[in-house]
This record gives structure tokens, sequence and C-alpha cells, in this order.
């Protein structure tokens, strides 16, 4: 029998590629953050796109086009004749949270077909970990040629991953991250994800403090300069321009800009020595699904998320 297959994408770009390339079956294109603002568990409701309309609006001014995103996803009312989909998602922390959003509205969507994985991360031959877009033609052939069928354990596992990241209590996402999968980068998603919450002692998160690093340690000239050091230094996160511009200029109380550069102030330097907790000021209030980060501090110590003292109850 002849395969009818449904390719949902991480984004435009690789969208853009596959059909450069020749692939010529249907693509839905995955256009959303979720690893940043407030979620609900039920993707196919209004209330969900209403929620995630109106933070991308007051977070970073994107106007979401409703009726677009609506007919993208009205690719997933006729799936009868599908005979598989593939998951097009990459190894860091933004593609993950969207992939297991994704597999979570198939579920609810109660779209029982086989689901294989195409993700890209470390490639033979390259130093760097390499997004599917990033991939030559022959290497994005080799990663399709080995996708990856996901097992119902995968499929169940997702389904818990979401419940606990739109919850309250994130600590519980802990154990999954030894568990074994067909997911071979979850376990550095989720240990990303954690970090993203303030240290205890000086109150940035894993990656605040390495753009306070990257500051340190390198001549750099701009904002704009600083912007393209932390997008190739971000390690597991996948964060795009928007979103680490709104951290950097978040991180603008530790940094001097004159017309020579920006190099870190007094409190820039005792921020990295960990001598004060600065999460009040840097006053970085986003939500990560079901929980607002000021709330909790991550305790390297106790390898866990702690209350934030006035949050104690």
């Amino acid at each position: 029998m002849a395969k009818n297959i449904l390719h949902i994408t991480n984004g435009n770009s690789l969208t853009d590629y596959l059909r450069e390339l020749d692939f010529t079956d249907d693509i839905l294109t995955w256009q959303e953050m979720l690893c940043e603002g407030p979620i609900i568990p039920a993707i196919d409701s209004d209330a969900f796109f209403e929620l995630r309309a109106n933070f991308l609006k007051s977070s970073y001014d994107i106007e979401v086009d409703t009726v677009e995103l609506q007919n993208e996803l009205s690719k997933l009312d006729n799936t009868q004749s599908y005979t598989e989909i593939n998951l097009w998602f990459e190894y860091d922390l933004f593609c993950h949270i969207n992939l297991i959003g994704v597999i979570n509205l198939l579920h609810q969507k109660e779209i029982d077909k086989p689901l294989f994985l195409i993700c890209s991360g470390r490639v033979e031959g390259e130093k760097n970990l390499k997004g599917l877009s990033e991939l030559s033609p022959e290497q994005l052939q080799f990663h399709y040629d080995n996708k990856v069928l996901l097992t119902q354990e995968d499929i169940d596992l997702t389904i818990a991953l979401w419940r606990t990241y739109c919850g309250t209590d994130h600590n519980i996402l802990k154990p999954y991250i030894v568990t074994n999968s067909s997911f071979k980068y979850m376990s550095n998603c989720l240990k990303a994800h954690l970090k993203r919450f303030p240290h205890q002692k000086s109150g940035l998160n894993v990656l605040e403090d390495n753009i306070l690093r990257l500051l340190r340690d390198n001549s750099i000239k701009s904002k704009h300069h600083l912007l393209g050091y932390s997008l190739n230094y971000q390690g597991y996160y996948g964060f795009g321009d928007t979103q680490l511009q709104r951290i950097i200029e978040k991180l603008s109380i530790f940094f001097d800009e004159t017309e020579n550069g920006i190099k870190l102030n007094r409190k820039g330097h005792e921020a990295l020595l960990r001598q004060h907790n600065f999460a009040s000021e840097i006053n970085n209030s986003m939500v990560y699904g079901g929980v607002q980060r000021l709330e909790f501090q991550f305790s390297v110590e106790q390898n866990k998320l702690i209350k934030t003292i006035m949050n104690v109850n």
C-alpha cells in the first residue's frame, strides 16, 4: 500500500527546506514557542489559543493570526487517509516543549497513527549540535531514513510531561530525567528547564549567568554583538533572537555601554561571584507552563527547585 504521510515541522524554515528537497507530502508547520508563557493542558481549545495570543502580544508584541493558525491546524481534522505522521523537531528545549505539545494535541484529538521522530543534534563529523535546517541535504536524508518509531511508552511519557509542565510543581519532572525513551535529548532538555529558574544564591538562571560570563570573557562591541554570542553559546535552550534580546535587556543593570563597547559593571561582577541575590532586580517574571519563575529558585545543593522565601506558605 502506498504511504500517505503527514509531516509536522518545527517552523517555516524547515518546511521551505523540505519543499526545496522535493518532499511532496502534506506538511503542517508548527509555529509556537510553548517553552515560554502560560499553558493549559487542553491545546485544541479556544481558551488555549486566547491565552497564548495574549501572552505573545504582551511579552513580544507578536500579533497571532488566528485564522492562519486555525487553517494550519485544520490539517489534523481529517487524518484518516494518513498512514503515518512524521515529527521533525530538534535537540533543544525550545523544540522539545513544542514536540511534547504536538504529541499531546494528537492524543487529545484521538489521532492514532504511527508517529516517527526525526530529531537532529549530534552529527557524525561535526563539532557542534546541528538544527535540522542546518543539515546538508545528504545529512537530512540520512536523518529521515533513520527516523524513530515512537512507542506507546514514549507517547505516555510526553503525556505525563505535558501534564506536569502545565502544573505548579516542576520538581515532578526530575524522575523523568533518567527515564529511558526514544527521545535521546529529553534528559538534557529537562535539566536545562529546571536551571531556567533563578539560582538560589545569585538570582540568575543558567542563561543569564552565561550571558554575563560571555561579556566578562570576550570583547563585546554592542548588544547586537552580545546577541550573536548568546545565540551561539546557549547549549540546549534553542532560543531565538527575540527571546534572547528580551533576556539581554533584563540584564542591562549588570553592564555599561560606551562607544568602545559593553563591559560588566560592579554589580555584574558581584552577580557572577554570587555575592547577592539579584532575582527581584532582574524582575524576569516569565511564566513556564503552569509556574511563574520568580516563585521558585534552583538549589544546586539540593538539585531541585525550592520555593522563593517570599512565596513560602
